[in-house]
């Protein structure tokens, strides 16, 4: 259980991950302590090169931690491989990234799709369920539009939807709004707070966008490969911003 009463999301415990071998080897975790609380969004930030993005990649399980403990939503991510990794990676997480990742030859109802119809589901049960999403973030009059054929902002509010349609209970961004101007950076936070911080989901943000920072209910800095501190959001904004 977390100090706000909910349970925790995530919680990682020494975590460590190098790359490379002898005098190539670069430790890109050193020892990462980190808590996410259901209901909240936590933001990492943190220089370029710290370990924010790796460290994503390892409590989402597309990347396995070398030593520690990753747990999510009561789930030890280093014991779990193969398909139990996938098939749990699938069910309970979202993805946002910077470049948005739309495949250009499908429209933005087939691109929203993909996480359902990887599920299993049929092309309807998906497609219906994409569309009330895109409706929800303004699209639903461009259903039959190609990313091309969009903003950089409606097609990132097409990842949000693709990211959202599963309704997983972690969602993870990189990035989110690093090529939005600032309206669009807040519309596009403002979806986010209000689709995924529900008290049996989580939202983590690694960012270095501090036109963002007040989105936040907490703000973890990551330095060197370690979390070397956890603020609220008012107190860093005071104090670093």
């Amino acid at each position: 259980m977390s100090a706000n009463g909910l349970p925790t999301a995530v919680t990682t415990r020494g975590v460590t991950k190098t790359f490379g071998r002898g005098d190539n080897a670069v430790r890109a975790l050193k020892g990462v302590d980190f808590e996410a609380r259901c209901g909240e969004m936590i933001m990492i930030v943190g220089p370029s090169g710290c370990g924010k993005t790796t460290f994503l990649s390892v409590i989402c399980g597309t990347m396995k931690a070398d030593a520690g403990s990753v747990d999510v939503f009561g789930t030890d991510l280093i014991h779990l491989s193969g398909g139990r990794l996938t098939d749990f990676r699938g069910r309970n997480v979202g993805f946002i990234f910077q470049q948005f990742n739309l495949i250009p030859t499908w429209n933005i109802l087939e691109n929203a799709s993909i996480p359902l119809l990887l599920q299993g589901q049929s092309r309807k049960e998906a497609q219906d369920a994409a569309a009330k999403l895109l409706t929800e973030v303004g699209l639903g009059q461009r259903l039959d539009a190609h990313p091309r054929q969009l903003s950089g902002g409606q097609q990132q509010r097409v990842a949000i939807a693709r990211a959202l349609v599963h309704e997983p209970r972690l969602l993870i961004c990189d990035e989110p709004t690093a090529s939005l101007d600032a309206a669009t950076g807040h519309k596009v936070l403002e979806l986010l707070k209000a689709s995924a911080c529900r008290e049996d989901r989580c939202v983590i943000v690694v960012t270095h966008d501090s036109r963002i920072f007040s989105f936040a209910d907490r703000i973890a800095e990551m330095e060197d490969g370690v979390v070397k501190g956890v603020h609220n959001s008012g107190e860093y904004r005071a104090q670093y911003v």
